[in-house]
């Protein structure tokens, strides 16, 4: 049987269609043109997306969808995170991954990241302190990669729009020297998309939508260069419009900096992946991940002494 398949060229104004396309090389529902440099080409076998929100048309097609469509299944996450509506295969109750696949998706999505431009600067390790597993209910750890071009310094204001549901944690940041050795750490604030679609929550979905990261605020360069707190036992407190809301160790569990490194260096092996000198490493936090909204002022500080901080507009 023939079906019918939608092309987008980005760098023009309209799709256009094809008919006659078979199943077997729409692999299931989602099938990608692999003009991966730029993202130019992303046909949809059921619905046609568009960079252009004002262009979406739907096509009478089966939806069925399966763990082995993950190249595919990529560009779509992708598609979805730019368009700040991250996750949305996972809303339908018959879609499942397991870890391993979550894991491949995400280091799928990676590389069409990489390959369009953008570059890798580290890694998280998230769902590690008891803040965060019992508030999603799971037990971490997982894995995150991290952009540079989603890095942001101390004192931003942050737009809102630009994220789904924003919310940020505080935590600890390392970076990695020769050998694997710990060069520096500092606190930074994580940036997320707080939204999960399952109707459970769930570390694959966690994992395939990359730790819900949506970036990073940095200190300012005096204590990125630190190394004062790498072997230090301190308290690192959040506070919001003025009012704490949570403080706790520096590290998630207590084991200080090596145990969340430790973990990474394993994960990222079994997935042939290798830290790098100056990469960053977040560490996890046995603190909670806060919701924020317009007009919000976010302040992380080590020992009460001021450390990053952030805003989001009004």
């Amino acid at each position: 049987m023939l079906y019918p398949a939608a092309f987008h060229d980005y760098s023009k104004p309209n799709p256009f269609l094809l008919w006659g396309i078979s199943k077997q090389r729409l692999l299931n529902k989602w099938i990608q043109l692999k003009q991966v440099s730029k993202l130019a080409y992303y046909f949809d076998f059921g619905n046609l997306y568009s960079r252009d929100d004002n262009f979406r048309e739907m096509l009478s097609v089966d939806n069925n969808l399966t763990s082995r469509d993950l190249e595919d299944l990529a560009f779509r996450q992708l598609s979805d995170y730019q368009s700040k509506n991250p996750g949305t295969c996972f809303l339908d109750p018959d879609f499942n991954l397991d870890i391993t696949s979550a894991y491949k998706l995400q280091d799928l999505v990676t590389k069409i990241r990489v390959q369009g431009g953008e570059q890798v600067i580290g890694y998280k390790v998230g769902c590690t302190g008891p803040g965060t597993k019992a508030q999603f209910g799971m037990d971490g750890p997982i894995r995150g990669t991290l952009f540079a071009d989603e890095v942001r310094q101390n004192g931003v204001r942050l737009n809102s729009d630009e994220f789904c549901q924003l919310a940020i944690e505080g935590e600890m940041a390392i970076i990695i020297g020769e050998n694997f050795q710990i060069k520096t750490v500092f606190p930074i604030i994580e940036l997320h998309n707080f939204i999960f679609r399952s109707k459970n929550k769930n570390l694959s979905e966690l994992i395939a939508n990359n730790g819900i990261n949506s970036g990073i605020v940095l200190p300012d360069m005096n204590l990125q260069q630190s190394n004062s707190y790498i072997k230090k036992d301190g308290i690192l407190s959040l506070a919001i419009n003025g009012k704490s809301v949570g403080q706790a160790g520096l590290w998630p569990n207590g084991a200080g900096a090596e145990e969340s490194l430790n973990w990474l260096k394993n994960n990222l092996a079994e997935h042939r992946i290798q830290l790098k000198p100056n990469d960053i490493v977040l560490a996890g936090t046995a603190l909670g991940l806060y919701p924020v909204k317009n007009g919000d002022a976010v302040l992380v500080c080590v020992d009460d002494q001021p450390a990053v901080s952030c805003s989001v507009k009004i």
